[in-house]
């Protein structure tokens, strides 16, 4: 590929994660093309490879990224088949996209952070997509830009219509309180040292045994404090709002104020029903820019390091919401390369 040449892709995974990845750098970002997909169905990856031209379909990673024309890894799959993946674009100094979580737990995201240490350079953009949706980036500024003062809360609330019948207590952590965990330490430029998970009496249309909502909260290393609403049932749509209050002033994002009907009796706006629909413009804008980065010969966004700090939150936040006590977040200090 030359410098402003077409960056060749192969996405690994074409679950609903990936296939909408495909889509997207089919129709509706520049720059990139599918040119490999992979899926262990082989049947499913031929049939997502068929709606891009000229791609290739493959059950294996690594072959797909030893084909002619792959650039790019763009990482879709399961969370316990990433650290392979992760280690095998390593070893041809591929960047990579790889969707949340960067593995499943600290131990392994520990391995793939040395694996990355020891090419010298970064090569992983992880996927929390909330970092480009254009509300939070405003909320970013705002902080940023110190006009309120130090943050001292932040409000946060994650709510789900419902969930899958195999989703767990532990995955209202690990796979919802994450973008919380990776959203707070971004906005508060702040590790979390310290997880609390509290369980109020299930909601009565709560599926056993997920005992839903619960209450998360974070204390971080700056002495900010942050709460976290999961409601992975809520049952009436998708909402991500968050409110920081600072020294002198509080922001709110999240509140969807678009258009507005009034009718008889009524009035109001419409409700996202999942994460696709809420953040499509965010996942578009954080495909484009690692494109955009890697077709320029560099890394930008979440980091490896951003991926391990995630993980080790959420293992704390699980062990917390199993005892019922504050628990400590466990990390080793921050690589020189992530600084």
């Amino acid at each position: 590929m030359t410098q402003q040449g077409t960056l060749g892709v192969a996405v690994i995974g074409t679950g609903k994660m990936g296939a909408d990845h495909v889509r997207r750098i089919n129709d509706v970002i520049s720059g990139a093309r599918v040119a490999a997909v992979v899926d262990i169905d082989e049947a499913r990856a031929k049939a997502v490879a068929d709606t891009a031209d000229g791609c290739q379909a493959f059950t294996d990673p690594a072959a797909a990224m030893a084909a002619p024309g792959v650039d790019a890894v763009l990482i879709a799959s399961p969370g316990p088949a990433h650290e392979a993946a992760l280690l095998s674009a390593f070893e041809r100094d591929l960047p990579v996209l790889c969707e949340k979580p960067l593995t499943p737990d600290s131990a392994s995201a520990l391995r793939v952070l040395e694996a990355e240490q020891r090419l010298g350079h970064r090569r992983v953009q992880v996927g929390f997509m909330r970092r480009y949706d254009t509300e939070f980036m405003k909320l970013k500024a705002l902080l940023a830009g110190g006009e309120l003062g130090r943050p001292l809360l932040l409000h946060c609330r994650h709510r789900n219509a419902s969930v899958h019948s195999y989703f767990t207590n532990e995955m209202m952590i690990t796979d919802s309180v994450v973008h919380e965990m990776d959203q707070s330490r971004w906005l508060l430029e702040q590790e979390i040292a310290a997880v609390t998970v509290l369980k109020p009496t299930p909601s009565s249309l709560s599926p056993e045994p997920l005992s839903d909502p619960q209450l998360v909260v974070f204390e971080t290393t700056g002495g900010a404090i942050v709460n976290v609403e999961i409601f992975a049932t809520c049952g009436f749509g998708y909402q991500v709002q968050a409110e920081a209050v600072c020294e002198r002033g509080t922001a709110r994002v999240g509140d969807a104020h678009g258009m507005l009907v009034n009718r008889p009796g009524a009035w109001g706006g419409e409700i996202a029903p999942d994460f696709v629909a809420r953040f499509e413009e965010a996942y578009d804008r954080e495909v484009q820019s690692w494109v955009n980065a890697t077709r320029r010969g560099e890394v930008e966004g979440p980091s490896t390091w951003d991926g391990y700090a995630a993980t080790a939150v959420s293992e704390a936040g699980v062990r917390a919401q199993a005892t019922g006590q504050r628990t400590a977040v466990e990390m080793i200090e921050r690589p020189a390369l992530y600084s």
